[in-house]
């Protein structure tokens, strides 16, 4: 069979597998490859091939990238004649194995990847982001340092105080009667987690469930002081967020509660992370575990980290896998049963209306 014959041999094949051919087409279609056996083993070779490149990726974006890259890589390399007439070569001795000449493009592909150095980019990509537990750490060291001057000074005498050191988070009801999510990097390691309310009461809390895969931690507040609130006045969206949709958060980076204010720059996190979105809200160690609303008051991420170096590149985990950590709690494990709130009272409120029905419901995770 000539070329010309053997390209619309593939191009038969192609429909054939993707079953495009007419009764008719197909019968003659496989009725040609019984009679012809060559034909029948390269149908088999060509079936394998597109298998084997359905498990990677999408053929017709696998083929425009490998021609881009590899039309970049004959560029760049076209010095090296040695290089180019090996993969001439296997080309021209393995085209009828079609998994043969895939492998010889992919091998193409990370050689190009390795020396125009994408992956030291890659690499000093990573180092810019940051879990704002990283900073949080940072300040727990400073408070200690702090601490133990104060308490050096303060050696002899008697009747002085020692100042436990500790530092502070954010973290929003879950259900009225005192269960809490915050960022597991939060209260990880740590000997005792208190929440403050916006009044300045501090009840103990207990860590009941983590999920470190996702950075969140659920808390229960088990204080004989604390008093169940009345329902929580949002909702938790479980659908994605629209690009550039409105979005607000509060939160305790200082001792006071603070409202910050932006917009939904990206419906992935950090080097393309489906489980967060990135936000356009300039963040702090203290937000950390602090709610991420939109305008209509439905919780649709938490607080969770940063990107250096970037002004209000920040990151938020989406209710999607909060909602999952919740439905992996036994209720028969806990003390009291969670109760998710399923109408949202914020809906329609003024912006200002909005923060102070929730002001009562955002608690500082004090740790030590």
């Amino acid at each position: 069979m000539n070329s010309r014959s053997e390209q619309e041999f593939i191009f038969l094949a192609d429909r054939y597998l993707r079953n495009e051919l007419n009764t008719a087409e197909k019968a003659a279609f496989e009725k040609y490859c019984d009679e012809n056996p060559d034909k029948a083993e390269q149908l088999a070779t060509h079936r394998l091939f597109l298998e084997q490149l359905r498990e990677h990726a999408d053929r017709q974006s696998l083929k425009e990238t490998l021609a881009s890259i590899a039309n970049k890589h004959t560029a760049e390399q076209l010095s090296d004649k040695r290089q180019g007439a090996v993969i001439a070569t296997l080309w021209n001795r393995f085209k009828i194995n079609s998994l043969v000449a895939a492998s010889v493009a992919i091998i193409a592909v990370f050689s190009t990847l390795w020396l125009s150095g994408y992956y030291k980019t890659i690499e000093k990509t990573t180092s810019n982001y940051s879990e704002l537990k990283r900073d949080m750490n940072t300040v727990k060291r400073n408070v200690n340092a702090q601490n133990a001057v104060i308490n050096s000074i303060s050696s002899g005498q008697r009747n002085g105080d020692k100042s436990e050191g500790h530092f502070g988070a954010t973290g929003f009801t879950l259900s009225a009667n005192g269960y809490v999510v915050t960022n597991y990097h939060v209260v990880k390691d740590a000997d005792s987690v208190h929440l403050q309310n916006n009044s300045g009461d501090v009840f103990r809390a207990k860590v009941i469930y983590i999920d470190p895969a996702n950075d969140l931690a659920l808390l229960h507040i088990g204080d004989s002081t604390f008093t169940p609130l009345k329902s929580v006045p949002y909702t938790f969206k479980e659908e994605t967020s629209d690009l550039g949709e409105d979005v607000f958060t509060i939160g305790f980076p200082r001792d006071d509660v603070v409202y910050g204010q932006g917009y939904l720059s990206s419906q992935t996190g950090y080097a393309g992370d489906t489980t967060a979105y990135q936000i356009s809200i300039p963040l702090n160690p203290g937000n950390s575990g602090g709610p991420l609303l939109d305008s209509r008051g439905n919780v649709i991420g938490i607080i969770s980290g940063k990107q250096t170096g970037l002004d209000g590149a920040s990151f938020a985990i989406k209710t999607d896998a909060l909602l999952k950590s919740i439905s992996a709690v036994s209720q028969d494990s806990l003390a009291d049963k969670m109760v998710i709130n399923k109408k949202n009272m914020l809906h329609g409120l003024a912006r200002t209306e909005q923060v102070k029905r929730i002001q009562d419901y955002v608690y500082m995770v004090r740790v030590f």
